[in-house]
């Protein structure tokens, strides 16, 4: 029932039809793009920007097809009787000359307003829920990947096969949409990423984060900027606080931290629910959600159990839909953050198209097969 419904609402004549994927992507939202960053085509060209921003998208999708067959069989060129297909060398040019800017500029717009979409539909007791994590993306092993993003050290002394890629999201737990993503350089700590997305974070909302992330800086962060942020996140086996009542504790801001950045407190306060898991062990959950009447630690267990489907979301699209033996394709630099951008659209448009038609199911999003999404808009 499921797949028929799906496969209903994808209403196309095969691969050479983008149509459906464009009621979520409208072009002039893709017009808008190459114009707000300058790289609208000046002279009629078989690929013009607005392709080309099309064409990087659409790569994701079909990462099993080459750059030429993804063209011929998408009909994503102008017509042109004299020249009926595109070289590849061509279309590598077109490529290098919109660049990355208007990838980003265009993420950043559609996962904005798709996220906005259904922000209040699944909130929790009043609140939006987000996960906050961090992974990591294999380049290809090119000088220029190589130096610029650099590669995992061991302690052996060797280092990884491959460059590597470090990415932090902020994605809506209920939809999997990544609503925002910071990413660069190997070496760069996972803390510096986060940082920068805190300010998206919304107002009225819940975040969980991965243990990896308990930090003053982090949670401070969230809840002294804005109105009505709040975090979840499991204690470390070392970490130390003092009860002040019932379970509310008090941490202490450590001096490095507060040196780092002299604006965070001395301490800030957390609930702490003990919880066991199945295998019979304990583990410590701290949140600033202090209303145990509002929040009964049963919700609260359930949200954090919630945030582990984010991992899945990573296998999403890393595995099913860029396939995992080389994850990305472009050997220079510029070509890595447009080909990731991209890659994120395409992410997020299959996921936006999952949404809808769970909201016509009466579906949670996550009931629906994103490998099954993803192959009937293939095919």
């Amino acid at each position: 029932m499921l797949a028929n419904h799906l496969t209903h609402l994808i209403e196309t004549q095969g691969p050479v039809d983008l149509r459906r994927l464009a009621e979520h992507l409208p072009y002039e939202w893709v017009e808008r793009t190459v114009q707000a960053t300058g790289t609208a085509s000046i002279r009629r060209r078989r690929l013009p920007s607005e392709q080309v921003v099309w064409l990087v998208i659409v790569l994701a999708m079909y990462r099993h097809w080459s750059i030429s067959e993804v063209l011929d069989s998408l009909d994503l060129a102008l017509p042109n009787d004299a020249a009926p297909f595109v070289s590849k060398s061509a279309a590598a040019q077109a490529r290098q000359r919109i660049g990355e800017a208007p990838m980003a500029w265009l993420f950043e717009q559609t996962a904005r307003a798709w996220t906005a979409q259904d922000a209040a539909h699944y909130a929790f007791k009043g609140l939006s829920l987000w996960a906050m994590d961090g992974t990591t993306l294999r380049t290809p092993d090119s000088p220029a990947n190589r130096e610029h993003f650099g590669a995992q050290g061991y302690a052996s002394g060797k280092v990884a096969s491959y460059p590597q890629v470090r990415a932090v999201t902020l994605t809506a737990i209920p939809t999997h949409l990544i609503a925002d993503v910071n990413f660069g350089c190997y070496d760069t700590n996972e803390m510096v990423y986060a940082k920068s997305l805190l300010p998206q974070i919304p107002e009225d909302s819940l975040t969980v984060f991965d243990k990896g992330f308990l930090a003053a800086e982090i949670l401070c962060g969230l809840t002294m900027n804005a109105r009505n942020r709040h975090f979840l996140v499991p204690a470390k086996a070392n970490t130390r606080w003092d009860v002040v009542c019932g379970t509310a504790d008090d941490a202490r801001v450590s001096p490095q931290a507060r040196k780092k950045c002299p604006a965070l407190p001395e301490s800030w306060s957390a609930r702490a629910i003990r919880v066991v898991d199945a295998r019979g062990r304990e583990r410590v959950l701290l949140t600033s959600l202090m209303d145990r009447r509002r929040f009964k630690p049963a919700d609260i267990v359930a949200c954090y159990e919630r945030r582990w489907q984010i991992e899945t979301s990573y296998a999403e699209l890393k595995q099913s839909m860029l396939g995992s033996e080389l994850v990305l394709r472009s050997r220079s630099v510029e070509g890595i953050y447009q080909e990731i951008w991209g890659a994120l659209i395409a992410y997020n448009l299959i996921r936006r198209e999952i949404a809808s038609a769970a909201r016509e199911a009466r579906l949670a999003p996550t009931d629906i097969s994103f490998v099954r999404a993803l192959h009937t808009i293939q095919h």
